[in-house]
């Protein structure tokens, strides 16, 4: 939301001098009010100046462009010159902003980035920012329109309003709106625990975070589910999963949601993708698993059971036992998953095949 902030704020050191316009006007007169709106650009531009170590290009650009309208202003004895240069100089950030919402280049986000230096944003943090641009282009456009309507044809108070006041109001109602909708979408975000290489928890992700190529570190749950002849149940995983779609993997496993425990993770979903309890799982070991695309803290559990193993379709593409020995033939043929043959190949080692 700072990033809004951003935008408007590239307005307020033009607005300013428009707000002294305004006052001194009702008391001063027209020719006072432009030379009082004068002096207070010049003001901006050097305090800009001595704040930043140097001259604001925009600060400056607005400051002539004021001066030019009220000096014409003043020689014609016609204040529709001052009046128009908002619009004019919302006219521009019309421009710029239009071309950051529509085409490839983004002026407004290298301007943000003098704000933010070292700031990196990912696409889906791209893909918000040029939506929430286009809706600022839309909400610039429309308020220019008003503000040259109301610089020909209203009266000098409705032209005030418009060109300072109703902007704020607008865009006031329309930050509620963004905030209000950001936290409902924020809601809906599935959480993951961040851990350190310790297990510790450091901090949260959002699942399109962890998989998308950051390698942060987050908690997993994986179970095999043997019967009692020995076999074991390996799952198919649905075409449409993240990662290894359709391929063969572990009986059971998915994430471990931020403040869940890994049991009850492990309870929760062997219960939605199997319809099986957990309640005789034994935990076996822990261990970190990196692939191309994400970097898992695996929590590993075994259980043999004889209840009846259900797959879910709307969570596995299928699943079906197999004996040891039929699985060893398939290793290394990319029928399973690498994290599915990285884990039997320590489960061999344990008393679970003995």
């Amino acid at each position: 939301m700072q990033n809004k902030f951003k935008y408007l704020g590239l307005l307020l050191p033009g607005l300013l001098p428009l707000f002294v316009f305004i006052l001194a006007d009702e008391f001063a007169g027209t020719t006072n009010a432009i030379i009082f709106a004068l002096l207070a650009g010049a003001v901006v531009f050097v305090y800009t100046w001595i704040r930043n170590q140097k001259a604001d290009a925009f600060v400056l650009f607005d400051t002539l462009l004021l001066a030019a309208f009220g000096g014409v202003s003043l020689l014609l004895h016609d204040d529709i010159f001052f009046k128009l240069k908002p619009g004019i100089i919302q006219t521009i950030l019309v421009v710029i902003i239009g071309l950051s919402a529509y085409s490839p280049r983004n002026i407004m986000l290298n301007m943000a980035k003098r704000y933010m230096p070292g700031k990196e944003f990912d696409e889906a943090q791209l893909r918000q920012l040029r939506s929430q641009t286009r809706v600022l282009f839309w909400l610039f456009f429309t308020h220019t329109l008003f503000v040259f309507y109301s610089a020909f044809y209203m009266s000098k108070e409705a032209w005030a309003f418009i060109s300072g006041g109703l902007f704020y109001v607008v865009a006031g109602l329309w930050f509620v709106v963004e905030l209000v909708r950001q936290r409902i979408l924020r809601s809906k975000i599935e959480w993951l625990p961040v851990l350190n290489e310790e297990g510790k928890v450091i901090g949260k992700a959002s699942r399109a975070q962890v998989h998308n190529g950051s390698k942060v570190l987050h908690p997993v749950v994986h179970l095999h589910v043997f019967n009692k002849k020995g076999e074991l149940f390996v799952q198919k995983r649905a075409t449409d999963k993240d990662i290894q779609p359709g391929k063969w993997d572990t009986s059971v496993g998915g994430h471990i949601s931020f403040k869940e425990t890994p049991q009850k993770a492990l309870q929760r979903e062997a219960k939605e993708e199997l319809n099986i309890k957990t309640d005789d799982a034994k935990f076996l070991f822990s261990y970190i698993w990196e692939s191309d695309v994400e970097k898992e803290f695996v929590y590993m559990f075994a259980i043999t059971t004889d209840q009846d193993v259900v797959p879910d379709p709307k969570e596995l593409a299928g699943g079906r036992w197999m004996s040891i020995a039929e699985i060893k033939t398939k290793l290394g043929k990319s029928f399973f998953t690498p994290n599915f043959e990285h884990e039997f190949q320590m489960l061999i080692k344990r008393i679970v095949f003995k």
